[in-house]
């Protein structure tokens, strides 16, 4: 049918397979319809009004939607045809307008219409239902050929031409006592015997029982006259006034047109302050009150003044000029008018041109120079003449001038101009350059000046630094400020006009040849120290400690710090003896304060180790309050402290090892001296062996 095919929508599709799934749920068997089933499906349900686009399917297969589709469609396509075959056969005329639906429908049902009355046209004339000669689209030519034979049927079956409205094949009843119409199926009428009959405006089809509307207009069965168009109805016609009646007028029953009084209906446009008049066709609007001589009534009946002096060619005599007044004009005779720069002679009869170089100061101190009709000012250097305002204007040199004529600033002035400097710069002989100004020469900074381009710049000497204020005075640094300042001296910075100095602590130190190191004073070694001779003096930072080396009871001195116990065989009581050390030992450590804990203060061990080896070693007194730990190793151990000291402090450790080799115990104990002093560098700890 020239349309798109049927879709299938996600939604028809969905339902179907839903539908499907419940069936394998329930153990149901699924029959697939045949492809007449499907073609029978589309069919019913185009005949039943349901829209091609949206058919539920029957089956998950390709070629039953095709089919089922397509089958409606075509049934579809075959009901819009017989539309259009009907509205030929009854109307006899195929105007769009007469078919409803979308368009594609009315296209469908408006081509079978024509086809058909194409074929009923060839019946009436008793040409060939074949239409030979003619290529016409296959389905047209079908629809065609059924009209054109429908009607040479029809034709056969009438005994003779109709001029005048034709009589109903039988208008009385069938004659009594006959028996053959009790059991007819006749549509209409009976006349006996099963002998079907129809009334006026039919005939009998085919089937010689159902009877079918005859259309007059085709047929020519009409009494229509020449201007009137006939138009078929159910059993009847009628005859219609084929061309309009016009603006103005109506076609009424009686076929005629009459005129439309426009004024009684109210359908008219004149204004309130007009009157309705009817014309054949058409109305008039007359103003209800006329206007006075002068007015003219607008058509909303408003009087309004006439221009005489536009609306009459010449209202006025020569020589005089017409000027409009309310509801009249005035004529007034002419006077001459003299132009700019002329003025009327004392004959008042003609004009001249008016010297205005001597009436008036009209240049100023410019030249003037008298034009016919006007004038001209010859302007002196630095101004230009303006035609328009007759003046000498200013030239602006600085913006017009195509060249740059002055180096800096350009300052324009009445007919001249002048050149100035940036700061920085003093403008030279010629007027137009600009010179650097030299402004150290005036000392402007309180200590070095050095001068640059267009500008100055100061600086200050060593330990001073630029004010950020007004950027030429210095100021002193306060070098012990600075964030640096910690670092500059090792103890104490003290600043001063334009540097600084370094101190020490008033005892124990003295200034480094830097300035600013502090070095410890070794008391001991410049022998400035206060020990007794029975004393060893042990130099520590920033002072000294007086220290007491003298062996107990029953041991002998037998080097510098060190005491070995005496021979036991010679003793009276040898047993006490061997449970004396076999040395005692005297170390001065010293450790500044804050030192990073854990930090080995003391190591001690065996000079040689044997294998088999055993060693304990222990702190005996001085550590009371916990400062130290002992951390036993294989062939010694060591004395750590850890906790950290932030003030000086002094410890005296007594420490002991107990070796035992071969089965023999040996004991050995140290003195330690651990000195604390402020934040000095931390010596390297040492390994003692007994």
């Amino acid at each position: 049918m020239g349309e798109k095919p049927p879709k299938v929508t996600p939604w028809a599709l969905w339902t179907l397979i839903c539908f499907f799934l419940y069936g394998v749920l329930h153990g149901q068997d699924i029959q697939v319809p045949t492809v007449q089933e499907c073609c029978q499906d589309g069919r019913d349900r185009a005949l039943g009004g349901q829209h091609c686009d949206i058919l539920p399917l029957l089956a998950i297969s390709h070629t039953c939607r095709i089919v089922q589709e397509q089958c409606c469609a075509a049934a579809a396509g075959d009901q819009l045809c017989d539309k259009g075959m009907k509205m030929a056969k009854e109307q006899g005329a195929c105007e769009q307008p007469f078919f409803q639906g979308e368009p594609w429908e009315t296209k469908i049902s408006k081509m079978c219409c024509d086809c058909c009355v194409l074929g009923l046209m060839t019946a009436s004339r008793g040409s060939s239902c074949e239409l030979l000669g003619l290529s016409l689209e296959r389905q047209c030519a079908h629809t065609a050929k059924n009209c054109c034979g429908i009607n040479s049927v029809e034709k056969t079956e009438q005994t003779a031409p109709v001029t005048t409205k034709p009589a109903a094949h039988f208008t009385t009843k069938p004659p009594e006592g006959l028996d053959g119409c009790r059991d007819s199926n006749c549509s209409q009428l009976c006349v006996g015997n099963g002998t079907c009959a129809c009334l006026d405006g039919y005939q009998l089809k085919k089937d010689e029982v159902s009877c079918v509307d005859s259309n007059e207009c085709l047929t020519g069965n009409h009494n229509c006259v020449s201007g009137q168009g006939c138009i078929n109805t159910e059993g009847s016609f009628r005859c219609q006034r084929e061309t309009s009646c016009g603006t103005g007028y109506e076609l009424r029953n009686d076929n005629v047109c009459h005129d439309i009084d426009e004024c009684t209906l109210g359908s008219h446009n004149c204004g309130a302050n007009f009157l309705c008049s009817n014309t054949a066709g058409s109305f008039r609007c007359y103003p209800r009150d006329s206007c006075p001589i002068g007015y003219i009534q607008d058509a909303v009946g408003n009087c309004n003044d006439v221009n005489e002096c536009l609306a009459y060619s010449s209202p006025c005599l020569p020589g005089e000029t017409c000027i409009n007044t309310e509801g009249s004009h005035t004529c007034r005779r002419n006077t001459i008018t003299c132009g700019r720069g002329y003025h009327l002679i004392e004959d008042g009869t003609r004009c001249e041109d008016v010297d205005e170089c001597r009436t008036g100061n009209v240049c100023g101190v410019h030249g003037c120079v008298n034009l016919v009709g006007t004038y001209r000012c010859e302007c002196r250097i630095g101004f230009i003449f303006n035609s328009i305002t007759k003046l000498c204007e200013d030239i602006n040199e600085c913006r017009h001038y195509p060249v740059q004529l002055c180096a800096h600033k350009c300052q324009n002035t009445e007919g001249s101009y002048k050149c100035s400097c940036a700061t920085g710069f003093q403008l030279a002989p010629d007027s137009r350059n600009c010179e650097d100004v030299n402004e150290c020469e005036a000392n402007p900074c309180s200590q070095e000046c050095a001068n640059v381009y267009g500008s100055y710049q100061c600086y200050c000497r060593r330990g001073y630094q630029l004010s950020d204020i007004d950027g030429i005075t210095c100021e002193d640094i306060d070098e012990c400020a600075l964030p640096t300042g910690g670092h500059v001296c090792s103890y104490r910075c003290s600043n001063a006009p334009g540097s600084f100095y370094c101190t020490c602590p008033p005892t124990g130190y003295t200034l480094a040849h830097n300035g600013r190191t502090c070095q410890d004073i070794d008391e001991c070694a410049a022998g400035i120290h206060t020990c007794s001779v029975t004393e060893s003096c042990f130099n520590i930072q920033g002072g000294f400690r007086c220290l007491s080396f003298a062996c107990p009871q029953n041991f002998r001195q037998a080097a510098q710090g060190r005491c070995d116990r005496v021979t036991c065989e010679f003793r009276r009581d040898p047993a006490s003896c061997f449970l004396l050390p076999l040395r005692i030992s005297f170390y001065n450590i010293s450790f500044p304060t804050n030192t990073p804990v854990p930090a080995v203060v003391f190591r001690m061990g065996p000079s040689n180790s044997v294998p088999g080896d055993k060693m304990l070693l222990n702190i005996v007194s001085g550590d009371e309050k916990g400062y130290f730990a002992v951390q036993q190793h294989a062939h010694g151990g060591e004395i750590s402290l850890r906790r950290n000291l932030t003030l000086s402090q002094d410890f005296f450790l007594t420490v002991e090892m107990r070796l035992i080799r071969y089965g023999t115990a040996h004991l050995y104990m140290a003195k330690i001296a651990v000195f604390i002093t402020n934040e000095q560098p931390i010596r390297p700890s040492r390994t003692f062996p007994y």
